[in-house]
């Protein structure tokens, strides 16, 4: 479990493709990554094999590969990190299971001020307005972000500048694809909700 604090950007170094599967090696700044622990790259969850000082490798999965934007790395990409959540650590986000749902683009990018204004639209067929709520959270890249407005196609963020820089985000221009990944506490309730109105039919 992460909390969508991005601890740094890290760098693609190296990327062998498979089969719908990619391997690969990403520089960092962790000083002390064990094997087999979990590393959120862009928001999902990976396992960590063969630490270096700097230096990481990790298996994307097919699974992976097709429902995350895993599929557009390339070596030299910047990725966001965070490593897994420890019992003692403040939760300066929210939940992050490091699960993605859906993969968005980015439909608008306006500086406002200091500040920037992304507007994020889906890419697939269905409604997600279920879980997408005014004023609550929702992880883009693996970053909390609080959604400012929702729309039938997607949602809007308010990013600050300490996030822009700290992150990926500013390298984002319109178009590109992101991983979503909607509020843990939002997804359990509209399911229960769901189960609930099936219950009772």
């Amino acid at each position: 479990m992460y909390t969508g604090i991005i601890d740094h950007c890290g760098v693609i170094q190296r990327l062998i493709q498979g089969d719908k599967s990619i391997h690969l090696w990403i520089s960092c700044n962790f000083l002390d990554v064990i094997e087999g622990e979990s590393i959120a790259v862009n928001g999902f969850c990976v396992t960590a094999l063969q630490p270096e000082k700097n230096l990481f490798q990790c298996d994307i999965s097919p699974e992976t590969f097709c429902l995350t934007n895993a599929q557009y790395l390339t070596e030299g990409s910047i990725v966001n990190l965070e490593r897994s959540l420890q019992l003692q650590d403040r939760l300066g986000g929210h939940f992050v299971m490091g699960h993605v749902d859906k993969v968005y683009q980015l439909s608008e990018k306006v500086p406002q001020g200091e500040f920037t204004l992304m507007n994020f639209s889906k890419v697939s067929t269905g409604s997600d307005s279920a879980f997408l709520v005014k004023k609550g959270s929702v992880s883009v890249n693996g970053i909390s972000l609080t959604i400012n407005e929702v729309s039938p196609n997607g949602f809007q963020v308010m990013v600050i500048p300490h996030t822009l820089k700290r992150t990926n985000l500013h390298l984002l221009t319109v178009g590109d694809k992101v991983n979503i990944e909607f509020d843990l506490l939002v997804r359990i309730t509209v399911n229960y909700l769901q189960q609930s109105r099936l219950g009772s039919a």
